[in-house]
């Protein structure tokens, strides 16, 4: 099973919208919730993930995805 970095999908969600991380082979990437894609560093993601897992932000979760990479 391969845990790495590049085997998860995180989606940050609100009521109405939805955003994705993952890591390709350049980095991390976020899809926005209407479908645009940016690059990000992994502090970046961290900075979105962080208040969501601290209950900081009210109807605000976090459901992660694990998925083996194909070779």
């Amino acid at each position: 099973m391969d845990l790495t970095n590049r085997s998860y999908v995180i989606f940050i969600k609100t009521k109405s919208s939805t955003e994705r991380y993952y890591r390709d082979e350049d980095g991390w990437v976020k899809v926005s919730a209407r479908g645009r894609t940016f690059r990000a560093t992994a502090e970046q993601v961290l900075n979105h993930v962080l208040p969501a897992l601290a209950g900081v932000k009210p109807h605000l979760t976090i459901e992660v995805e694990h998925h083996d990479p194909a070779r």
